[in-house]
Protein backbone atom coordinates (compact mmCIF):
# COMPACT_ATOMS: atom_id res chain seq x y z
CA UNK A 1 0.00 0.00 0.00
CA UNK A 2 0.95 3.17 -1.09
CA UNK A 3 0.73 6.65 0.94
CA UNK A 4 0.67 10.08 -0.78
CA UNK A 5 1.30 11.69 2.98
CA UNK A 6 2.60 10.99 6.17
CA UNK A 7 -1.08 12.35 7.00
CA UNK A 8 -2.52 9.34 5.06
CA UNK A 9 -0.03 6.92 6.93
CA UNK A 10 -1.05 7.90 10.41
CA UNK A 11 -4.66 7.85 9.70
CA UNK A 12 -4.60 4.55 8.22
CA UNK A 13 -2.05 2.94 11.07
CA UNK A 14 -4.27 5.02 13.60
CA UNK A 15 -7.32 3.37 12.02
CA UNK A 16 -5.59 -0.30 12.24
CA UNK A 17 -4.59 0.09 15.86
CA UNK A 18 -7.83 1.22 17.51
CA UNK A 19 -9.79 -1.10 15.36
CA UNK A 20 -7.07 -3.63 17.24
CA UNK A 21 -7.55 -2.17 20.94
CA UNK A 22 -10.83 -2.09 20.25
CA UNK A 23 -11.36 -6.21 19.63
CA UNK A 24 -11.15 -6.91 23.05
CA UNK A 25 -13.11 -3.64 24.24
CA UNK A 26 -15.96 -4.91 21.89
CA UNK A 27 -16.35 -8.66 23.61
CA UNK A 28 -16.11 -7.19 26.97
CA UNK A 29 -18.87 -4.94 26.58
CA UNK A 30 -20.62 -8.10 24.88
CA UNK A 31 -20.08 -10.48 27.68
CA UNK A 32 -20.93 -8.07 30.10
CA UNK A 33 -23.98 -6.15 28.80
CA UNK A 34 -25.15 -8.71 26.68
CA UNK A 35 -24.68 -6.35 23.66
CA UNK A 36 -21.90 -4.98 21.42
CA UNK A 37 -23.58 -1.60 21.53
CA UNK A 38 -20.47 0.87 22.92
CA UNK A 39 -21.63 4.33 24.14
CA UNK A 40 -18.91 6.69 22.60
CA UNK A 41 -15.99 7.90 24.34
CA UNK A 42 -17.02 11.59 25.41
CA UNK A 43 -13.63 12.69 26.34
CA UNK A 44 -11.74 16.03 25.66
CA UNK A 45 -9.03 18.19 26.52
CA UNK A 46 -9.84 21.94 26.88
CA UNK A 47 -6.75 23.58 24.79
CA UNK A 48 -5.41 26.13 27.66
CA UNK A 49 -4.38 23.17 29.17
CA UNK A 50 -0.86 23.92 27.01
CA UNK A 51 -1.25 28.04 27.47
CA UNK A 52 2.69 27.36 28.89
CA UNK A 53 3.45 25.38 25.65
CA UNK A 54 1.26 28.14 23.86
CA UNK A 55 3.33 31.53 25.96
CA UNK A 56 6.75 29.65 24.48
CA UNK A 57 6.04 29.40 21.26
CA UNK A 58 5.80 25.42 20.93
CA UNK A 59 2.70 25.21 20.34
CA UNK A 60 0.08 26.68 18.16
CA UNK A 61 -3.25 26.04 17.43
CA UNK A 62 -2.33 23.30 14.52
CA UNK A 63 -0.53 21.68 17.22
CA UNK A 64 -3.01 21.61 19.01
CA UNK A 65 -5.35 19.56 17.12
CA UNK A 66 -2.00 17.24 16.22
CA UNK A 67 -1.92 16.83 19.99
CA UNK A 68 -5.74 16.07 20.16
CA UNK A 69 -5.95 13.69 17.50
CA UNK A 70 -2.42 11.65 16.97
CA UNK A 71 -1.01 11.94 20.71
CA UNK A 72 -4.51 11.54 22.82
CA UNK A 73 -6.06 9.63 20.00
CA UNK A 74 -9.46 12.11 20.62
CA UNK A 75 -12.20 12.75 18.62
CA UNK A 76 -13.04 16.30 19.82
CA UNK A 77 -11.10 19.60 20.52
CA UNK A 78 -11.99 21.73 23.11
CA UNK A 79 -11.07 25.57 21.90
CA UNK A 80 -9.98 28.34 24.19
CA UNK A 81 -9.63 31.62 21.74
CA UNK A 82 -6.40 32.09 23.67
CA UNK A 83 -4.85 30.21 20.65
CA UNK A 84 -6.81 31.88 17.83
CA UNK A 85 -4.59 34.76 16.16
CA UNK A 86 -7.89 36.49 14.97
CA UNK A 87 -11.54 35.91 13.97
CA UNK A 88 -11.22 36.51 10.92
CA UNK A 89 -12.97 34.44 8.55
CA UNK A 90 -10.14 33.15 5.73
CA UNK A 91 -8.22 32.14 9.05
CA UNK A 92 -11.28 30.40 10.65
CA UNK A 93 -11.65 28.46 7.81
CA UNK A 94 -8.34 27.72 7.56
CA UNK A 95 -8.95 25.63 11.14
CA UNK A 96 -12.04 24.00 10.31
CA UNK A 97 -10.62 22.14 7.50
CA UNK A 98 -7.82 21.42 10.18
CA UNK A 99 -10.93 20.21 11.87
CA UNK A 100 -12.54 18.26 9.06
CA UNK A 101 -9.07 16.42 8.08
CA UNK A 102 -9.07 15.35 11.51
CA UNK A 103 -12.18 14.24 12.03
CA UNK A 104 -12.90 16.17 15.00
CA UNK A 105 -15.59 17.94 17.00
CA UNK A 106 -15.61 20.97 19.03
CA UNK A 107 -17.74 20.11 21.96
CA UNK A 108 -16.77 24.10 23.42
CA UNK A 109 -14.91 27.47 22.19
CA UNK A 110 -14.25 29.26 25.40
CA UNK A 111 -14.08 32.75 24.60
CA UNK A 112 -11.73 34.79 27.35
CA UNK A 113 -11.73 39.29 27.21
CA UNK A 114 -15.60 39.15 26.15
CA UNK A 115 -17.54 38.83 29.56
CA UNK A 116 -20.48 40.62 29.78
CA UNK A 117 -20.42 42.86 32.54
CA UNK A 118 -17.63 45.51 33.24
CA UNK A 119 -18.24 48.76 34.62
CA UNK A 120 -16.41 51.11 32.10
CA UNK A 121 -19.13 51.26 29.45
CA UNK A 122 -16.74 51.92 26.13
CA UNK A 123 -14.67 48.77 27.33
CA UNK A 124 -18.03 46.85 28.20
CA UNK A 125 -19.06 47.72 24.53
CA UNK A 126 -15.50 46.52 22.99
CA UNK A 127 -16.32 43.40 25.05
CA UNK A 128 -19.76 43.11 23.06
CA UNK A 129 -17.90 43.18 19.94
CA UNK A 130 -15.76 40.83 20.89
CA UNK A 131 -18.23 38.33 22.04
CA UNK A 132 -19.62 38.71 18.84
CA UNK A 133 -17.26 38.01 16.79
CA UNK A 134 -16.28 34.50 18.49
CA UNK A 135 -19.91 33.56 18.46
CA UNK A 136 -19.64 33.93 14.38
CA UNK A 137 -16.64 31.98 14.48
CA UNK A 138 -18.24 29.17 16.26
CA UNK A 139 -20.27 28.67 13.44
CA UNK A 140 -17.10 28.68 11.22
CA UNK A 141 -15.69 26.46 13.60
CA UNK A 142 -18.60 23.99 14.00
CA UNK A 143 -18.66 24.72 17.96
CA UNK A 144 -21.60 22.45 19.65
CA UNK A 145 -21.35 25.52 23.02
CA UNK A 146 -19.43 29.44 22.94
CA UNK A 147 -18.92 29.95 26.71
CA UNK A 148 -18.67 33.68 27.28
CA UNK A 149 -18.40 34.85 31.23
CA UNK A 150 -20.44 37.07 32.71
CA UNK A 151 -17.86 39.06 34.34
CA UNK A 152 -18.28 41.36 37.75
CA UNK A 153 -19.06 44.50 39.27
CA UNK A 154 -15.51 46.16 39.95
CA UNK A 155 -14.33 44.16 42.86
CA UNK A 156 -17.60 42.51 44.03
CA UNK A 157 -16.77 38.72 43.43
CA UNK A 158 -20.15 37.77 45.29
CA UNK A 159 -22.89 39.51 43.32
CA UNK A 160 -24.08 42.02 40.44
CA UNK A 161 -25.87 44.65 40.62
CA UNK A 162 -29.42 45.26 39.62
CA UNK A 163 -28.36 47.19 36.79
CA UNK A 164 -25.23 44.87 35.72
CA UNK A 165 -27.48 41.75 35.90
CA UNK A 166 -30.39 42.86 33.40
CA UNK A 167 -27.98 43.51 31.17
CA UNK A 168 -26.46 40.64 31.25
CA UNK A 169 -29.57 39.05 31.07
CA UNK A 170 -30.28 40.87 27.91
CA UNK A 171 -26.87 39.79 26.59
CA UNK A 172 -27.05 36.09 27.38
CA UNK A 173 -30.62 36.08 25.79
CA UNK A 174 -29.23 37.70 22.43
CA UNK A 175 -26.39 35.26 22.29
CA UNK A 176 -28.23 32.34 23.31
CA UNK A 177 -30.76 33.14 20.12
CA UNK A 178 -27.88 34.01 18.01
CA UNK A 179 -26.38 30.29 18.67
CA UNK A 180 -30.12 28.49 18.90
CA UNK A 181 -30.65 30.42 15.46
CA UNK A 182 -27.27 28.33 14.45
CA UNK A 183 -27.98 24.88 15.86
CA UNK A 184 -25.43 25.47 18.53
CA UNK A 185 -25.54 27.23 22.51
CA UNK A 186 -23.92 29.77 24.36
CA UNK A 187 -23.73 30.51 27.57
CA UNK A 188 -21.89 31.15 31.06
CA UNK A 189 -19.04 28.90 32.92
CA UNK A 190 -19.09 27.95 36.75
CA UNK A 191 -15.51 30.15 36.50
CA UNK A 192 -14.90 33.53 38.31
CA UNK A 193 -16.48 36.37 39.97
CA UNK A 194 -20.33 36.25 41.02
CA UNK A 195 -20.58 33.07 38.50
CA UNK A 196 -18.66 30.84 41.20
CA UNK A 197 -21.52 31.03 43.69
CA UNK A 198 -24.45 28.51 43.28
CA UNK A 199 -27.10 30.60 43.85
CA UNK A 200 -26.27 33.53 41.17
CA UNK A 201 -26.41 30.66 38.78
CA UNK A 202 -29.53 29.37 39.59
CA UNK A 203 -30.96 32.97 39.34
CA UNK A 204 -28.84 33.52 36.18
CA UNK A 205 -30.01 30.45 34.32
CA UNK A 206 -33.80 31.37 35.19
CA UNK A 207 -33.76 34.81 34.03
CA UNK A 208 -32.45 34.25 30.72
CA UNK A 209 -34.61 31.12 30.38
CA UNK A 210 -33.59 30.30 26.59
CA UNK A 211 -33.14 27.16 24.59
CA UNK A 212 -30.17 28.76 23.29
CA UNK A 213 -28.35 28.90 26.74
CA UNK A 214 -26.03 26.98 28.89
CA UNK A 215 -23.66 26.35 31.05
CA UNK A 216 -20.21 25.42 31.58
CA UNK A 217 -19.76 23.45 34.86
CA UNK A 218 -16.22 23.93 36.30
CA UNK A 219 -16.52 20.76 38.46
CA UNK A 220 -16.24 21.98 42.01
CA UNK A 221 -15.50 25.44 40.92
CA UNK A 222 -18.51 27.03 43.16
CA UNK A 223 -17.03 28.80 46.16
CA UNK A 224 -18.34 27.80 49.74
CA UNK A 225 -18.26 24.91 51.99
CA UNK A 226 -17.54 21.46 50.41
CA UNK A 227 -20.79 20.28 51.41
CA UNK A 228 -21.98 23.65 49.30
CA UNK A 229 -19.95 22.60 46.86
CA UNK A 230 -20.76 19.19 46.51
CA UNK A 231 -24.65 19.91 45.90
CA UNK A 232 -23.76 22.48 43.86
CA UNK A 233 -22.26 20.01 41.58
CA UNK A 234 -25.33 17.85 41.66
CA UNK A 235 -28.08 20.34 41.34
CA UNK A 236 -26.34 22.25 38.65
CA UNK A 237 -26.25 18.72 36.69
CA UNK A 238 -29.31 18.78 34.49
CA UNK A 239 -28.34 22.77 33.25
CA UNK A 240 -24.46 21.60 32.11
CA UNK A 241 -23.96 21.25 28.49
CA UNK A 242 -20.08 21.30 29.04
CA UNK A 243 -17.43 20.80 31.58
CA UNK A 244 -13.84 21.04 32.80
CA UNK A 245 -12.31 18.67 34.94
CA UNK A 246 -9.04 20.25 36.70
CA UNK A 247 -6.74 18.16 38.66
CA UNK A 248 -7.78 18.73 41.78
CA UNK A 249 -10.75 16.66 40.34
CA UNK A 250 -9.36 13.80 38.73
CA UNK A 251 -6.69 13.42 41.42
CA UNK A 252 -9.89 13.11 43.99
CA UNK A 253 -13.94 13.05 43.55
CA UNK A 254 -14.22 12.26 39.99
CA UNK A 255 -16.27 9.16 40.01
CA UNK A 256 -18.56 11.18 42.06
CA UNK A 257 -18.39 14.10 40.22
CA UNK A 258 -18.75 12.95 36.98
CA UNK A 259 -21.97 10.30 38.14
CA UNK A 260 -23.28 13.75 38.59
CA UNK A 261 -23.39 14.61 35.01
CA UNK A 262 -24.26 10.87 34.20
CA UNK A 263 -27.09 10.62 36.17
CA UNK A 264 -28.84 13.56 34.64
CA UNK A 265 -28.27 12.92 31.45
CA UNK A 266 -25.48 14.61 30.10
CA UNK A 267 -24.82 14.50 26.64
CA UNK A 268 -21.55 16.68 26.59
CA UNK A 269 -17.78 15.91 26.74
CA UNK A 270 -16.05 15.40 29.34
CA UNK A 271 -12.83 17.65 28.93
CA UNK A 272 -9.57 17.78 31.05
CA UNK A 273 -8.33 21.21 32.04
CA UNK A 274 -4.57 21.32 32.92
CA UNK A 275 -3.31 24.88 34.94
CA UNK A 276 0.28 24.49 35.95
CA UNK A 277 1.79 25.21 32.76
CA UNK A 278 4.13 22.41 33.60
CA UNK A 279 4.69 18.92 31.86
CA UNK A 280 1.80 19.78 30.24
CA UNK A 281 1.52 16.90 28.08
CA UNK A 282 2.56 14.09 30.55
CA UNK A 283 0.33 15.88 33.11
CA UNK A 284 -2.68 15.97 30.90
CA UNK A 285 -2.53 12.47 29.63
CA UNK A 286 -2.49 11.97 33.42
CA UNK A 287 -5.82 13.64 33.82
CA UNK A 288 -7.44 12.26 30.10
CA UNK A 289 -6.57 8.67 31.58
CA UNK A 290 -7.99 8.88 34.69
CA UNK A 291 -11.27 10.19 32.76
CA UNK A 292 -11.20 7.20 30.23
CA UNK A 293 -10.92 4.93 32.82
CA UNK A 294 -14.37 5.94 34.12
CA UNK A 295 -16.03 5.77 30.79
CA UNK A 296 -14.25 2.87 30.29
CA UNK A 297 -15.91 1.59 32.98
CA UNK A 298 -19.44 2.52 32.43
CA UNK A 299 -19.01 1.46 28.61
CA UNK A 300 -19.00 -2.07 30.22
CA UNK A 301 -21.45 -2.10 32.49
CA UNK A 302 -19.69 -0.70 35.27
CA UNK A 303 -20.19 2.69 37.67
CA UNK A 304 -16.47 3.88 37.79
CA UNK A 305 -15.81 3.57 41.07
CA UNK A 306 -14.43 -0.19 39.39
CA UNK A 307 -11.90 1.96 38.07
CA UNK A 308 -10.02 2.86 40.88
CA UNK A 309 -10.29 -0.19 43.34
CA UNK A 310 -7.49 -2.07 44.46
CA UNK A 311 -8.68 -5.41 42.74
CA UNK A 312 -8.42 -3.54 39.18
CA UNK A 313 -5.22 -2.35 39.48
CA UNK A 314 -3.40 -5.90 41.23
Amino acid sequence: MRFNTRRDFLRTTAAAGASAAALPLARGAATSTGSTERTPMRASVMAYSFHGLLEQGRMDIFGFLETCKYRFHLDAADLWNGFLRSTDEAYLKQIREELDERELVVPNLAVDRAHVWVDDPAQRQKQYETALAHLKAGVTLGARFVRIDAGQCGKNEKEWTPEAFDHIVKRYREYAQFAHDHGFRAGAEVHWGPESWWPNMQKLYKAVNHPGFGICCHISGFQGTKAEVDAADREIAPWVVHTHIDWTVTEGALVEKMNNLRNAGYQGYYSVEHHSAKAEYAETAIQLAKVRAVLQSWRTGGTGKDSYSEEAHS
